[in-house]
């Protein structure tokens, strides 16, 4: 995060010249599904699916492509926390990647999942990594080839990361109590009944135990999908920075936290503002509302 005010003065210049000319501020992190076709036997690289739904994968998949479970191979199973460094490295040896390897996530729901998995691996430091533009949904409906094939990697040796990057992208409750008090940008990315309050839960989803509705004081809603096109895709830059940059407040100069559920969609909002709209000042909430709806004394607006 940039903390000179000489750096976030060109972070800033850099990030609206390139939105005056409605390009990403970092395209190369988006990878077009005719491409991708094309370069499926490339060395170097590793297509990764991540679902909502864990037993789509099974269903017909990429050819080459691994299958990553959110919860079974990215979260401890005891704790509520993320797996430990030794394991993030046997789950890279297992799928024959290694530190120099480009991993290209997809997914369905737009790469909601997706996007969550490029989070966890950024959270240990890997740095290559890309995004299937329209993701699953896209891929199918150009008729793309899938397989029901399980791939098979050489084990690879991943050194095993060093530390988690949790200060730099993660936010914790007391993160985002400050965040609200100081009035700095917050973005509750869950469906509008969630945020009024009206809902604990997704529509059409299960009620996953939180006890009491609304949304953190001072946050704003915009609902993770408004990023998104209906094709699966995202929207232009400049769509992008109408929607954050004038209807958030996000700006270059402070920071950002974005929360949801249990941080799974605002790791798809962390995705837009990190990579597409180019901020090195955004973190994801994931203890998200299913930690502050519980937690005792967290205090909650229910305003439309």
């Amino acid at each position: 995060m940039l903390r000179n005010p000489l750096a976030r003065a060109r972070k800033r210049t850099e990030i609206f010249r390139a939105m005056a000319n409605n390009q990403y501020a970092h395209p190369e992190a988006l990878v077009e599904t005719d491409w991708l076709e094309k370069h499926l036997k490339d060395d170097g690289i590793r297509v990764i699916e991540s679902n909502e739904d864990i037993l789509l994968y099974d269903t017909g998949h990429i050819p080459g492509a691994v299958h990553i479970d959110w919860r079974a191979d990215l979260q401890d199973p005891v704790i509520r926390d993320y797996i430990s460094p030794e394991k993030f490295a046997r789950l890279c040896n297992r799928h024959g990647i290694t530190p120099d390897t480009t991993c290209i996530f997809y997914g369905d729901k737009a790469n909601w999942w997706a996007c969550y998995a490029l989070w966890a691996f950024r959270l240990f430091g890997h740095e290559k990594v890309k995004i299937l533009n329209g993701g699953r949904d896209k891929w199918k409906a150009e008729g793309r080839p899938m397989t029901r094939e399980i791939p098979k990697y050489a084990e690879t040796s991943y050194p095993v990361p060093k530390k988690r990057f949790d200060k730099e992208i993660r936010a914790f409750f007391d993160e985002a109590l400050a965040q609200s008090k100081s009035g700095k940008p917050l973005i509750d990315v869950r469906s509008p009944g969630e945020y009024r309050g009206e809902i604990t839960h997704m529509p059409e989803y299960p009620q996953e135990g939180v006890l009491r509705g609304g949304h953190i004081p001072g946050a704003k809603s915009m609902p993770w999908k408004t990023a998104t096109n209906d094709d699966a895709t995202f929207k232009p830059a400049s769509e992008l920075a109408k929607i954050y940059f004038e209807q958030c407040g996000v700006t270059p100069e402070k920071d950002t936290v974005v929360y949801c559920r249990i941080g799974e969609r605002s790791s798809h909002t962390w995705f837009v503002l990190t990579y597409l709209l180019g901020l090195n000042n955004v973190r994801n909430y994931d203890g998200s509302w299913t930690e502050w709806g519980n937690k005792v004394g967290a205090p909650i607006e229910k305003s439309a």
